[in-house]
């Protein structure tokens, strides 16, 4: 073995072993040997097929990390994906489908809001612990109903209060918003009028867009026909795209402001003239190489990114919290389990609303009141320059 590989496989056991949650370790005890089997509903095709496809090559990288790496002890991660079509019918027939089979331990979800609001019923019917990416506070509320459903996304309220702290800082007091006409995007601009509230920001227009709309010119022109200081976008990645495109192609020259929920890749590439300079409220993973490594946290965070850019080419913000996903539920599925080791997923459930991970995507804590685990403090600013984004400032 040469040694540049096996200080890769060093580096990368250290990685896993540095994100493995508060408490949990794996001993001696443990006798089964059978996999931890993880279902993941994904938008593999379809209008969000970017995401989906995105969120299936970040499971896939963590799960042959974890295997390989050998912190599980005898237990691998089985990892078995189904395409919704970005339809949130045939997403429920998958969740159907995976909670009827005893196998699976658990479910990852992905970035639809509609899929995992529709799935809920089913989910705590079937007592099937999973695990959302979608951002909609409706996911993960109230908490009540929704004993079975963990989120693993940025939160509207903590993106609209990091937005607003940028506006103020910058002088901005004038500002048009573009939002998806969902529960996300109506949830977002309800958040941000309750920041705006609290200081001189005025919100001159709104505009709401379908998530399938690709014709965005005409709701943009609306916006910046209100000269607004700068615009607030706050859709999904590949509409966030368009809706820079057309402010660019209408000579608006204000200040361009995106929602975490519209980040994506990297590298902006042909968007780049038209996002340069453009703010971005998300995780510092998606620029962890501009950060000096100065916590195990860190370190793990920046070898998942090399390792993610290393297999694929480039990097998509979106695929630390699908990573966190599978670390969340192999880390609850060895605590949980009985003197033999078996996994029940109810006992997984239990462990999983309790975790407390310091994840590549930020610090994480799940509780029995709050089942959206991200913390605030995850968040910070970044800034598009020479066609991908860098940390601001």
């Amino acid at each position: 073995m040469s040694p540049i590989r096996s200080a890769t496989i060093v580096a990368l056991a250290s990685a896993v072993l540095a994100t493995t949650l508060t408490g949990c370790s794996f001993g001696a005890a443990e006798k089964d040997s059978s996999p931890i089997t993880i279902a993941a509903d994904l938008e593999l095709s379809g209008a969000a097929a970017p995401v989906g496809k995105a969120y299936q090559r970040a499971l896939e990288l963590k799960v042959d990390q974890l295997n390989s790496s050998g912190a599980l002890g005898d237990r691998k991660v089985r990892l078995v994906v189904k395409d919704n079509r970005s339809d949130a019918a045939e997403s429920l027939r998958n969740i159907g489908d995976f909670s009827n089979d005893a196998t699976v331990n658990a479910i990852i979800m992905g970035g639809c809001n509609q899929c995992a609001v529709d799935a809920v019923r089913t989910i705590n019917e079937r007592k099937i612990p999973t695990i959302a990416l979608a951002p909609s506070g409706a996911v993960a509320n109230p908490v009540t109903e929704r004993r079975y459903v963990f989120k693993l996304a940025p939160n509207a309220a903590d993106n609209a209060a990091a937005l607003t702290a940028e506006l103020r800082r910058r002088g901005i007091t004038k500002v048009g918003v573009l939002h998806s006409d969902d529960d996300y995007g109506r949830e977002g601009l309800t958040a941000l009028d309750a920041e705006f509230g609290k200081t001189t920001i005025e919100r001159v227009r709104a505009e709401a867009v379908r998530t399938t709309d690709t014709e965005l010119t005409a709701p943009v022109r609306r916006l910046t026909n209100r000269d607004p200081a700068a615009l607030i976008i706050w859709t999904p990645p590949e509409q966030a795209t368009l809706a820079a495109t057309a402010a660019d192609q209408s000579g608006y020259g204000g200040s361009l402001f995106l929602d975490a929920a519209a980040a994506g890749d990297l590298f902006l590439g042909g968007s780049g003239q038209a996002t340069e300079r453009a703010t971005l409220i998300f995780t510092q993973t998606m620029v962890i190489d501009d950060v000096i490594a100065t916590t195990p946290a860190k370190a793990a965070r920046r070898q998942w990114f090399q390792d993610y850019t290393a297999r694929f080419g480039g990097y998509n913000g979106l695929s630390s919290f699908a990573a966190d996903a599978v670390q969340l539920i192999a880390d609850s599925a060895l605590r949980s389990g009985g003197s033999d080791g078996r996994v029940d997923r109810d006992g997984l459930r239990d462990v999983l609303e309790t975790s407390q991970l310091d994840g590549l995507s930020g610090p994480i804590r799940m509780t029995p009141d709050n089942h959206s685990g991200l913390m605030p403090q995850a968040l910070t600013t970044l800034v598009a320059r020479g066609g991908r984004w860098r940390l601001a400032g």
